[in-house]
C-alpha cells in the first residue's frame, strides 16, 4: 500500500460535518470587497467628467475649506485647482484614451492591498474558494501555491510597501491641509467635520500599513533569528504589536478611505454642507 493510499479522500466543494455557519464569512468578505471595488472604479470614472465640466466632484472648497479625496491624492492632473502639473493633459497621453487624475495613482494603494497577505487568504476564500473555508471541500484537486504566474506576482507586496509609506505621508500633509480654511486670501486655522474625517483617514492607514509583515521582515533587519540583533528583535516586537490587529485596521481602512471620498463628494457635489466648529 502506499503512502498516498492512506491519505482521506478528498471531499467533494462545499461538503463539510462543520456545523456552524462556515459560509457567512466568505460572503461577508465577498460583499464587503465587491462593494469597495464597484465604489471605487465608480469614483474614479467620475473624474472623466470632471475633466470635461471644470468643476472636480473629488474636491470641496467651500467654506475656504481645502479637502481632497484620497481617491485623487497627489493630484497630478486635474481641475481641483490644486494639480501639481495643472489642468492641460501632457503630449504624451493617447488623445483617444479617457483620463481621470484617479487613474495615476489608485494602482499603489490597490497593489498594496491586492498582495497584502491578509488579504490574499480573504479573497482566496471569498472569490476562488481556495480553500473557501477550513475542513471545506474544494473545487480544486492540487495545489500550486503562489510560484507560478499569476500568484508569484503577488511577491512585489515588498516593493508596494514603499510607495503605500509614501502615500501616508502624502495623505498626512491632505489633513493638515484640511485644517486650514481661506477667507479673503488669508489663512485661518480651522476644524470641520471634512476635517476629522481627513485626520482619521491617514491615521487607520497607517495602522494599516505599518502593521504590514513586509515592514515587519524590514524592520527586523532581514534576519530569521531575533536574537541574532536584539535591537532588530525589539523594533520587530514593536511593529507586531500592530500586525496582531492587521485584520481589523485592513478593515477599517477600507471602509474609512471609501467614506473620506464620499463624504467629499457629496460636499463637493452640494448634497451635503461641511459643518465647521471653529476658525481662529
Amino acid at each position: 500500500m502506499s503512502y498516498a493510499d492512506t491519505l482521506p479522500k478528498q471531499r467533494p466543494f462545499g461538503e463539510t460535518t462543520r456545523p456552524d455557519a462556515w459560509w457567512l464569512q466568505p460572503l461577508v468578505v465577498f460583499l464587503g470587497f465587491s462593494a469597495f471595488i464597484i465604489y471605487s472604479t465608480w469614483a474614479a470614472f467620475q473624474g472623466i467628467g470632471d475633466m470635461h465640466t471644470g468643476h472636480a466632484s473629488y474636491w470641496y472648497g467651500g467654506h475656504g475649506a481645502d479637502y481632497l479625496s484620497p481617491f485623487y491624492s497627489p493630484e497630478f492632473w486635474g481641475v481641483s485647482g490644486h494639480a501639481l502639473l495643472g489642468s492641460t493633459l501632457p503630449a504624451w497621453w493617447p488623445a483617444w484614451a479617457p483620463f481621470s487624475p484617479a487613474f495615476l495613482i489608485l494602482w499603489v494603494p490597490g497593489g498594496f492591498r491586492f498582495t497584502c497577505y491578509y488579504y490574499r487568504g480573504a479573497y482566496y476564500k471569498s472569490f476562488w474558494a481556495d480553500p473557501i473555508n477550513c475542513a471545506v471541500g474544494e473545487p480544486r484537486k492540487k495545489f500550486l501555491g503562489e510560484r507560478y504566474f499569476p500568484l508569484i506576482v503577488q511577491n512585489i507586496h515588498r516593493y508596494f510597501f514603499y510607495l503605500a509609506a509614501l502615500f501616508i505621508v502624502l495623505l498626512s500633509y491632505d489633513a493638515w491641509k484640511a485644517m486650514w480654511f481661506e477667507t479673503d486670501g488669508v489663512k485661518h486655522f480651522g476644524i470641520g467635520v471634512g476635517t476629522l474625517v481627513m485626520i482619521l483617514n491617514p491615521i487607520f492607514l497607517g495602522l494599516y500599513t505599518f502593521g504590514c509583515h513586509s515592514l515587519r521582515h524590514l524592520i527586523g533587519g532581514f534576519l530569521d533569528t531575533k536574537s541574532k540583533a536584539k535591537t532588530c528583535g525589539k523594533a520587530y516586537s514593536c511593529v507586531s504589536c500592530l500586525n496582531r490587529k492587521h485584520m481589523m485596521w485592513a478593515w477599517v481602512s477600507l471602509i474609512w478611505v471609501g467614506f473620506t471620498d464620499v463624504y467629499i463628494r457629496l460636499c463637493a457635489t452640494g448634497h451635503l454642507t461641511d459643518f465647521v466648529f471653529f476658525k481662529l
